[in-house]
């Protein structure tokens, strides 16, 4: 009887920047632990609405129901994904295995004619499909026109070159990573925009029922990365955060073992009403401790309003 972790593959979605993900998990099992893995490309509901927004027909989940689809089925026994676009609670049956070292969190401005945000001229026309980046945008510089911007990676840089936008902001790891970093003018600090929920992480998600896989899986896993986004998607999970809630969670160690992270939730219906912040930190040595530290952050921003700030998104 063949061994089920002789001839893996993996469900990915077919855009250049899922691919690479995908085939940098491949690299990763044959190097790291001499598995061999083939790649299953897949177009999912998210890559086909194009003409609304993610919030309006289903939220990031529609990037990632087809690969478990094809989990569930047996055609792939492993899913790569943006941990960005990964709902907080995963569906009965499916498991989160590993997460890989995080590339850059941060959000890049992208612009053909201005070095930054700041150099914009006021009404200029800066494309963007999150609603996290919405806000903290009209925070920034109310006097611009945020407009929305769906499509991969690819198709974005392709609208702005056709000049309708004068800048967008995308995420810099997706831009590094397809080796597109020459075309960040400039990057936004966590001070100034603070990142999505999971930016820069890889997550792989396989058959709950599959231990041994599992437990292979487990073995790439960037602990300081998996604690981190378990900080941040406490934050998430706690407020019902969804593409339809203007919420960024973004934890960053300190020297000393500590986990310092930071929320912000925005007003949907309303740019103008400032920004909810809040900010804790904690010693943390386990996934536990950094669920508790999320779930901190997100009572912090309760007893700050949230509560009628979340309903603006419903």
């Amino acid at each position: 009887m063949s061994d089920p972790l002789d001839s893996l593959v993996i469900a990915t979605r077919e855009s250049r920047l899922a691919l690479w993900q995908a085939e940098h998990v491949r690299d990763l099992l044959r190097d790291r632990l001499g598995l061999t893995a083939e790649l299953l490309g897949m177009t999912t509901r998210g890559d086909q609405i194009l003409d609304r927004s993610l919030a309006k027909v289903g939220g990031k989940g529609l990037f990632v129901k087809e690969l478990e689809a094809a989990l569930e089925d047996g055609r792939a026994d492993l899913a790569v994904h943006s941990l960005k676009d990964v709902p907080m609670d995963l569906p009965d049956g499916f498991a989160l295995a590993a997460v890989l070292e995080r590339e850059d969190p941060r959000d890049a401005f992208v612009s053909n004619r201005h070095a930054s945000l700041a150099e914009l001229p006021a009404g200029a026309r800066v494309g963007t499909s999150s609603l996290r980046r919405v806000v903290q945008l009209m925070a920034l510089r109310s006097d611009l026109v945020v407009e929305p911007l769906r499509g991969n990676l690819d198709t974005r840089c392709r609208k702005l070159d056709a000049g309708d936008y004068d800048a967008i902001v995308l995420a810099a790891a997706g831009l590094k990573r397809l080796g597109l970093a020459a075309r960040i003018r400039s990057v936004f600090e966590p001070d100034a925009m603070l990142p999505c929920v999971g930016q820069g992480a890889l997550g792989i998600e396989v058959r709950a029922g599959d231990e041994r896989l599992q437990a292979a899986l487990a073995t790439l896993t960037h602990r300081p990365t998996w604690l981190a986004v378990e900080a941040e998607r406490a934050v998430s999970r706690a407020l019902g955060g969804s593409c339809s809630v203007p919420l960024a969670a973004h934890a960053r160690w300190q020297g000393d073992g500590r986990l310092a992270l930071r929320a912000v939730l925005g007003h949907l219906q309303d740019p103008s009403a400032p920004l909810l912040r809040a900010e804790v930190d904690a010693a943390i040595a386990d996934p536990a401790a950094a669920r508790a530290l999320g779930a901190t952050a997100a009572q912090r921003l309760v007893e700050r309003g949230a509560a009628t700030y979340l309903a603006a998104s419903h």
